[in-house]
């Protein structure tokens, strides 16, 4: 009697999972294409690839998307296999170069993921930069830019003699970036323009103006120094993006470089 009923009871549950089997199975694919099951794995890979590398953001309307062209390419597929396209030299050459396009790839992100860029590293790159920068100025300048240099000792001549500089600027400067602003260049440091123009006003101090106009590819300059002060550096904090990827970016460089030195070939690269 035992035995009937726990036969009973095998026999139950291998009809459960029976009739379960294609739930689950459906459970994990999207759908069925000419009997072949396309799983939704495929699309959480296509997914990711959309996200992660054009930026873009999740939506209900980019998994549906997603979802048509996994769906479409698996309707593709199965019509070019049917017409035994994998069995073509074109096809093999392009899959051995993916397949070497994709396991590059993969080393460098295993890289990367093994060699990260820490915190100390930002920290000491910041620091060097700081170092760097020193004692650097920014000049707060304005400037009137004319074409000839009789114009511009002109008006050299009218400012000295007590005209207003920024009045002159709207009226004569050829620059449309600053003439409106009476010449304003706001600040900047002295690297922020052609050598001439940066060593003029170099030589300048608070409140000084060029005696002579200065003559750069642009035409000539009527130069006056608003302010000076110290270099603004922004934080560490506001730069660590930029600095963790440009140290990325060398990291990998320097792996690309190690492996290539390391290679035993015979081979003469180009550069």
């Amino acid at each position: 009697m035992k035995a009937r009923i726990a036969a009973a009871r095998l026999s139950s549950i291998a009809l459960a999972a029976v009739l379960l089997a294609p739930a689950i199975a459906s459970a994990q694919n999207i759908t069925i294409v000419n009997g072949k099951p396309v799983p939704k794995a495929r699309v959480e890979t296509l997914m990711n690839q959309i996200t992660k590398q054009g930026g873009q953001p999740r939506t209900p309307e980019l998994e549906q998307q997603v979802k048509d062209e996994v769906v479409l390419r698996e309707i593709f597929v199965q019509e070019a296999e049917k017409r035994g396209l994998p069995a073509s030299a074109s096809y093999r050459e392009q899959m051995e170069l993916l397949r070497q396009t994709v396991l590059i790839r993969e080393l460098f992100a295993d890289y990367e993921k093994k060699n990260p860029v820490t915190d100390a590293d930002i920290k000491a790159e910041y620091d060097k930069f700081k170092a760097q920068a020193g004692d650097a100025k920014e000049y707060h300048t304005r400037h009137i830019l004319v074409e000839k240099e009789e114009d511009a000792k002109s008006l050299i001549t009218q400012i000295k003699g007590g005209a207003s500089f920024e009045e002159l600027a709207k009226k004569n400067s050829k620059d449309p970036g600053s003439a409106p602003n009476g010449g304003d260049l706001d600040w900047s440091p002295a690297n922020a323009y052609v050598p001439e123009f940066s060593q003029a006003m170099a030589k300048l101090a608070k409140g000084q103006m060029t005696d002579a106009p200065v003559k750069t590819s642009f035409g000539w300059h009527i130069i006056k120094v608003e302010d000076i002060r110290d270099v603004q550096l922004p934080t560490v904090e506001e730069v660590t993006p930029q600095i963790k990827q440009r140290l990325t970016q060398q990291k990998l460089a320097a792996f690309r470089d190690e492996l290539k030195t390391k290679a035993k070939t015979d081979y003469k690269f180009g550069s």
